[in-house]
């Protein structure tokens, strides 16, 4: 462990204070919660505790976030150069304890297509020109209009699951320094970004009589009810090198699924686990979003489903299926206003991919299409095992389906995560109990550093199958036994052609195609 470790390790309390959600640059000016509350002042210059990170990069703009150890004026510099001679500055929002002394800002203005570096310092309130030492980043902005160029972005989810924490001896969580090598151009997290539910113990024995020695903070020892609570799990997660360094260097695009909350919860459920003292699930969840939304560079505004473009090449739909999810059932019924998307956000998808001119349209999804995900006798996911007709929630994707292929609508890609395992799974209609869509794949990775598990039973309606699989030998196998994958995906600029590699932990690929650009 670094001494930077140890020392933001010392501040973990301190990491999950009293707060609402950070400030941010509209136009170059900010806009805080409110003014600095009062409080302790600690003597020197302010620290930034847990790093920089970027985050829903697009043509023109970034988000930039960071945390200080106390109230001041967030500022950042921008600039095409690496020493960021002749930068622009910016003076953001105040950090301060409404907003666990986390703050973000909307970086606008940034020309397309171009890497882009940048510096944040954090200025005392009480000695205005003191600032804390700077911490430096860099992002590539996307492509825009007819603008080709090369693109390449990597997807993974599940972080610190499972009892699975940060082990030092072990390395860390060192799937991060795999994916920071690839240097892609952005990172699909695809939900589990955090496992609020998971609390860690500081040692877990392995089947070959090694000793998995966990670090361990307060909000992590327990399953998060508290807004504190929900707050510590993303401190907790930034104590890792490997990922700090990796969300340094390259934007985040991030999902939100069950483990931020609690395993496979939907809206309106009440809870029967006895570690809970609060089990209205929609109380958790309010304080599990605003957690997320103040520890990581999410939108300042609007829906959590979204679409990303980068020029003509791809466009990036990014889901939510939990916000709007129906109860967990038997996922049989007949109903096709129930589902896991709501009909405002099944609408918007469809409009996008049938207006979208990109060669590939990603579909950035938190929960598999065709894998059964049960939850006890009921499921959680899309699909539940009856290779049938469209029933329950499959209903809402055999609409989307159906439409786009109607429209002519081509080159629709699924990426997801979810199950703990890596796979290749390929649709067509010659093999499904419809007809009425375009042949597609969905290519699924994870965990990124959790328990792996696996492999999950096919549902037959949309006519997957299996091409590839890499999933474990035991459930729940820890980091050590080295099942943890991420994709990478390589979009050529020349041919528009679209390659997908599914990689271990280390970056080594398991399994790769290449999909031609469609007409």
């Amino acid at each position: 462990m670094t001494e930077f470790d140890r020392r933001m390790l010392l501040r973990a309390g301190l990491a999950v204070g009293a707060g609402a959600a950070g400030g941010v640059l509209l136009g170059g000016a900010g806009v805080s919660a409110g003014p600095a509350a009062p409080g302790w002042r600690p003597a020197g210059r302010p620290v930034l505790t847990h790093g920089v990170q970027s985050g829903d990069v697009s043509a023109e703009s970034a988000v930039v976030w960071t945390r200080a150890d106390r109230p001041g004026r967030m500022l950042v510099e921008v600039s095409r150069r690496p020493d960021l001679r002749d930068a622009r500055r910016l003076r953001g929002p105040v950090l301060d304890p409404a907003g666990d002394l986390t703050g973000k800002m909307r970086l606008r203005g940034l020309p397309a297509g171009e890497r882009w570096y940048y510096r944040v310092r954090v200025e005392s309130l009480d000695r205005p020109g003191l600032c804390s030492e700077p911490l430096t980043g860099s992002l590539r902005t996307a492509p825009r209009g007819r603008m080709r160029r090369d693109i390449r972005f990597v997807w993974t989810g599940d972080i610190a699951g499972q009892g699975w924490g940060i082990a030092p001896d072990f390395g860390g969580m060192s799937i991060f320094a795999a994916m920071r090598a690839a240097r892609p151009d952005f990172f699909i997290c695809s939900g589990d970004t955090v496992y609020a539910d998971n609390p860690l113990t500081e040692t877990v024995p392995l089947p070959d009589g090694r000793i998995w020695r966990n670090l361990v903070t307060p909000e992590k020892s327990k399953v998060a009810e508290t807004l504190a609570e929900f707050r510590g799990q993303y401190a907790y997660n930034l104590l890792d090198e490997h990922l700090r360094a990796f969300v340094a260097e390259v934007p985040q695009v991030n999902q939100w699924d069950d483990h931020e909350v609690t395993n496979n919860w939907y809206p309106g459920e009440v809870l029967a686990d006895d570690r809970y003292t609060e089990k209205r699930v929609d109380v958790l969840a309010a304080r599990a979003r605003r957690a997320f939304d103040e520890w990581l560079p999410t939108p300042v505004r609007g829906p959590r489903y979204r679409r990303l473009s980068y020029g003509p090449l791809l466009d990036v739909f990014v889901l939510d299926m939990r916000t709007h999810k129906d109860p967990n059932d038997g996922n049989t019924y007949p109903d096709p206003n129930r589902g896991l998307l709501g009909r405002e956000q099944r609408e918007w998808l469809i409009r996008g991919l049938t207006r979208s001119r990109a060669t590939w349209k990603v579909i950035a999804a938190d929960l598999p299409l065709g894998l059964v995900v049960p939850d006890g006798a009921a499921q959680e996911g899309v699909a539940q095992g009856d290779p049938g007709a469209p029933a329950g929630r499959e209903l809402e994707f055999a609409e989307v389906l159906t439409a786009a292929h109607r429209a002519g609508v081509s080159g629709i890609v699924l990426l997801t995560a979810d199950v703990h395992y890596t796979a290749a799974h390929h649709y067509d209609p010659a093999r499904a109990s419809i007809d009425d869509f375009t042949p597609f794949w969905e290519f699924v990775s994870g965990p990124a550093h959790a328990g792996a598990f696996g492999p999950n039973q096919l549902d037959g309606t949309f006519g997957p199958k299996a091409v590839f699989v890499n999933a474990p030998p035991a459930a729940n196998t820890s980091p050590a036994a080295g099942f943890q994958h991420f994709g990478e995906v390589h979009i050529d600029a020349g041919s528009g052609a679209c390659t997908v590699h599914l990689r271990d932990r280390a970056g080594r690929s398991l399994w790769t195609t290449t999909l031609p650009a469609p007409r």
